[in-house]
């Protein structure tokens, strides 16, 4: 599909960047199923700006390797920013990297509700220097095009924090 097309030139940039900066990626995602990390890892040479991705689907898993307090998913739940900031700050505390990129959301078709319709997603975009972007977007489409749409604000994501 061409518009994956546009995901592996955007990932491209993404290396680009990193490297330029001298800066290292970890991923933590939840809805995009390694989507992310996909795109990283079909940049050749990507390991040279990718240490780790973290797929942490379910909320045991985020609290197990990401070190995600279960008390913030049992109060604000697993698609929310909070989650998504302590998702980015795990993976860069069980990683090398000093840049790192969160999401998780509700992709769909099932599993939406009224304060998280499907399409629902949340992102943190952290730096090993403390700097932190949190985001929410509501996307439109099928649990594919929900799952494409974030992986493509990921990686922008990526690049936005690197460039400041």
């Amino acid at each position: 599909m061409a518009e994956d097309e546009a995901l592996y030139v955007l990932a491209g940039e993404v290396g680009r960047v990193l490297k330029l900066h001298g800066r290292v990626l970890a991923v933590a995602e939840s809805c995009t199923g390694g989507w992310v990390s996909q795109c990283i890892t079909d940049v050749p040479g990507s390991s040279a700006w990718f240490d780790r991705g973290f797929v942490t689907y379910s909320n045991r898993a985020k609290c197990e390797l990401l070190g995600v307090p279960s008390e913030i998913i049992q109060v604000h739940g697993a698609v929310s920013g909070e989650t998504v900031r302590a998702m980015a700050a795990g993976a860069l505390r069980h990683s090398a990297a000093d840049v790192a990129v969160a999401v998780s959301g509700v992709a769909g078709p099932t599993g939406g509700s009224p304060d998280k319709p499907v399409g629902t997603v949340w992102f943190a975009w952290r730096r090993g220097d403390g700097v932190c972007r949190v985001q929410h977007r509501q996307f439109a489409g099928n649990r594919r095009q929900i799952r494409r749409q974030a992986v493509e604000v990921a990686l922008q994501g990526i690049l936005d924090v690197c460039r400041d």
